[in-house]
């Protein structure tokens, strides 16, 4: 059903590269490429499977979700993120965005909020045989400090602004993907940091997360 033994759902993740990613303007090769080779269903409940290359979210406990494929292809694409680069993830959930994250950047630091979702992702990150990823739990509306500065940071829960501590923790040249709004809805926000310590503030696409619970975020 799912091709040969080896490569199980190899052809739902080929198609969800072309038509949920490719057709909709993403076209970075890099992520594609690592959007085709990392297994979305291992960061998934096994009843889930048959649902991890769809076109939308899937629950992973604690009342969260790992994003549609496209929205974490289109924030990872607007960050930008090189193969020098260190980068900090907020809202590792599953672990799914991180892996990808892993096959782009040298270095991925990943705070979740929740401990039993950090303890099952850093799991399946070792399982998969992904080194370069130290995934903690904290207040991701705080950022890393002890890690920064990081050339990307993503956001993968919408904050009421953007936080300032993360943008303290761009480096140079950085770039920071954050939704921005209420509970309902929001916007992708890129913001940058030039050399010379300058933040720009772009908005992307409309989208709907979970809400950055945490100091700079939304209260508990």
């Amino acid at each position: 059903m799912h091709g040969n033994g080896a490569e199980p759902f190899a052809a739902e993740r080929f198609s969800m590269v072309e038509r949920q990613l490719r057709q909709r303007g993403i076209h970075d090769e890099r992520l594609l490429a690592a959007m085709y080779k990392v297994p979305r269903h291992e960061f998934v409940n096994r009843q889930s499977w048959s649902e991890a290359y769809a076109d939308h979210p899937v629950a992973i406990g604690e009342q969260q979700t790992t994003s549609q494929p496209y929205m974490i292809a289109a924030m990872i694409q607007a960050a930008a993120v090189r193969p020098e680069d260190r980068v900090l993830e907020i809202g590792a959930g599953s672990g799914y965005q991180t892996a990808l994250l892993a096959e782009l950047a040298s270095q991925v630091f990943a705070v979740e909020r929740y401990p039993s979702l950090v303890e099952a992702a850093a799991q399946t990150l070792a399982r998969l045989g992904y080194r370069n990823v130290k995934i903690v739990a904290g207040d991701g509306s705080l950022g890393l400090p002890e890690a920064a500065p990081f050339d990307a940071i993503i956001v993968s829960a919408a904050a009421p602004r953007v936080p300032p501590a993360l943008t303290e923790q761009l480096a140079p040249g950085g770039r920071l993907v954050v939704p921005v709004g209420d509970s309902q809805q929001q916007a992708v926000q890129l913001v940058r940091r030039d050399h010379d310590g300058n933040i720009t503030v772009q908005t992307l696409e409309g989208c709907r997360f979970v809400p950055l619970i945490g100091q700079q975020g939304f209260a508990a």
